[in-house]
């Protein structure tokens, strides 16, 4: 075989891993620039790898693959040194900057899809443009081109998180129908029965599509917690907890699972279920990993951890390098660092039982809860701590207009039903 053709194939194959999250592509990615460390190509698809995942720890490799593209590609214009800018933009700390590059980028070139920057849109907050760069760029793909399924899931995504959870399914249904066991679809489906109350129906979706997603994927652990949110909406604590155990706690640590598994932990505590020891294997896990870089999201859901385990020191070293931010002049490219310390400060006073304190720090920031750097069924983590405060400091009418604004969204979750019932009044002893 040509050496050129194989090293074209074998950067196809990790393109196909990279946009599946099957296997492991960066894995790949190395294979080919050890053989071939002047491979543009290679370095591109490592330096979208590293951006995708937020990896802050691969920033010393990022930044070597940025100048290998700048020496290999002196053209300005050149699409390769494009991404090399982009990755450049995040590297630097400028997500924004680097959104508008890729942007760029798929203006130019539509069919590029290491350009769609669908990942730094979620991180930011930005669900239009999650489905509306994705919409630009849909006419000039088809079902014959590798990859469509992969832009069709992306596409499902970006409806879903703006609340068009029909059409999301129907998109991501047919990106199924092109790719069957597509991780990224099956989660599109997942996300659609989570915020429309479909317990059930999820379940039963998650099971029959469970050899696809369940071992050697992107989505197998956060697949196994959609799972057990389900449980958790038809009030069955003992199923969640099993998913917990064998599906979640036992996954290979990363910032992704570790988060995952502080946002299930967290709603089983706001149901009064014991998780103490758990939550003390979950700090240990979270003490193991580097926060200093990471992102508020992640830093929050440790504070989760440490909060409930009662590891005191931890909690306060998380806390003291949390960026500060007056709420009241937050810029909109920021609501996730905005939210963090106030939502932090939250965290630990619902742990310490002052449920008033929870209340008053949650209201502060009850405007942008929705863009806490997460999808939109991970943010309702801060809507059900704060229904669940209400409750316990017997604030009623608060309790009452909260649990309204939950049955409005999503009127057919038993969930929901069980904290209507909470509000009905206790009839008196004879």
């Amino acid at each position: 075989m040509n050496p050129d053709t194989d090293l074209q194939r074998r950067c196809e194959n990790a393109l196909e891993l990279l946009i599946t999250h099957r296997g492991n592509p960066a894995a790949a990615v190395e294979s080919v620039l050890a053989d071939a460390p002047s491979c543009v190509v290679a370095h591109c698809l490592r330096a979208a790898l590293i951006v995708r995942d937020d990896n802050a720890e691969a920033r010393s490799t990022l930044a070597a693959s940025v100048a290998a593209i700048e020496a290999l590609c002196p053209d300005g214009d050149d699409p390769a040194r494009r991404h090399a800018a982009a990755a450049r933009a995040w590297l630097e700390g400028d997500s924004a900057l680097a959104v508008e590059r890729y942007d760029a980028i798929v203006i130019d070139w539509p069919r590029d899809i290491l350009a769609l920057a669908h990942a730094l849109d979620f991180r930011l907050g930005r669900r239009r443009a999650m489905r509306d760069r994705i919409a630009r760029v849909l006419p000039h793909w088809n079902a014959a081109a590798p990859g469509y399924a992969s832009v069709l899931a992306m596409y499902a995504f970006g409806l879903e998180e703006n609340g068009q959870y029909r059409r999301a399914e129907k998109v991501a249904r047919r990106a199924l129908a092109l790719a069957p066991g597509l991780p990224a679809a099956i989660h599109v489906i997942a996300h659609v029965m989570e915020m429309r109350g479909r317990a059930r129906r999820g379940l039963e979706f998650l099971a029959a599509t469970e050899s696809a997603w369940i071992e050697g994927t992107g989505f197998s652990v956060h697949l196994a917690w959609h799972r057990a949110l389900f449980h958790l909406d038809a009030n069955d604590v003992k199923a969640a907890l099993a998913v917990y155990d064998t599906q979640i706690a036992t996954a290979p640590a990363s910032l992704s699972v570790l988060a995952d598994a502080s946002a299930l932990l967290w709603r089983l505590q706001l149901r009064n279920t014991d998780v103490s020891e758990r939550w003390r294997r979950l700090a240990d896990r979270w003490e193991m990993q580097t926060l200093a870089s990471a992102r508020p999201f992640y830093v929050a859901h440790a504070m989760m951890a440490f909060a409930a385990a009662g590891r005191v020191g931890a909690a306060a070293r998380v806390f003291e390098a949390l960026p500060h931010i007056d709420t009241a002049a937050v810029l909109p490219l920021l609501p996730e660092e905005a939210l963090a310390a106030p939502l932090c400060q939250a965290l630990l006073a619902f742990t310490r039982r002052d449920y008033a304190a929870c209340i008053e720090w949650l209201a502060k920031v009850r405007h942008i809860a929705h863009r806490c750097g997460g999808s939109l069924a991970q943010c309702d983590l801060i809507h059900l701590t704060f229904t669940e405060a209400a409750f316990r400091a017997r604030m009623a009418r608060l309790a009452r207009a909260l649990v309204a604004e939950r049955t409005a969204k999503k009127p057919a979750s038993p969930l929901n039903r069980l904290l209507r019932l909470r509000l009905e009044p206790r009839p008196a002893l004879a």
